[in-house]
């Protein structure tokens, strides 16, 4: 029952999100749409920014266990930012409200996770890369992935994010292959 009620605040709070900016939303809101008491609302949550947050570690909980068969960086990264285009109105109230920095979190640690584990995955010998080349190499790409996303969100998501992903990765083709080869071994 305990993760039931949890769900149905977290779903109820996503539906007031799509429609309203964080900062219009109450907790009395989100009670009367899921039909609660506000106790249990308190139970389950401090407050607004806990849900938010908790709302995020589902996700990026969600996103690494579908990744898990992910065969190219683009299918990786298109996992990555599907709940933000399923999203959109919300993801917008998020990042321009006062909980920005959990936005900004989720961002990193989606893209630091998607980039990161794509690369063990993907990479036949990655466990003989150099440890600091294969940070760098998480660095470049978590930090594409994040500017792709931010300038999408700061131009109002009005261009199709899939199409230009898909078209970035055709152009960027074989850099990473590059990159790898540059990289240093080390003795195991």
């Amino acid at each position: 029952m305990t993760s039931l009620t949890k769900d149905a605040i977290k779903k109820s709070f996503m539906k007031l999100l799509n429609r309203k900016q964080v900062s219009k939303i109450t907790v009395k809101e989100i009670v009367e749409d899921c039909g609660i008491n506000r106790n249990s609302f308190y139970y389950h949550f401090d407050d607004i920014p806990s849900l938010i947050e908790e709302i995020f570690d589902d996700r990026v909980d969600e996103l690494m266990n579908r990744q898990s068969g992910s065969e190219n960086i683009y299918n990786s990264i298109i996992d990555a930012i599907d709940f933000a285009m399923q999203n959109k109105t919300a993801m917008m109230h998020i990042r321009d409200s006062a909980s920005r920095d959990l936005f900004d979190r989720y961002l990193n640690r989606v893209a630091e996770r998607t980039v990161s584990e794509f690369f063990d995955k993907s990479v036949p010998d990655a466990k003989t890369i150099d440890a600091g080349d294969k940070e760098a190499i998480v660095i470049y790409y978590k930090s594409l992935l994040i500017g792709f996303v931010e300038e999408w969100m700061a131009d109002g998501m009005k261009y199709d994010l899939v199409t230009k992903i898909e078209r970035l990765c055709e152009l960027f083709e074989g850099t990473t292959e590059i990159a790898l080869s540059r990289c240093e071994r080390s003795e195991k």
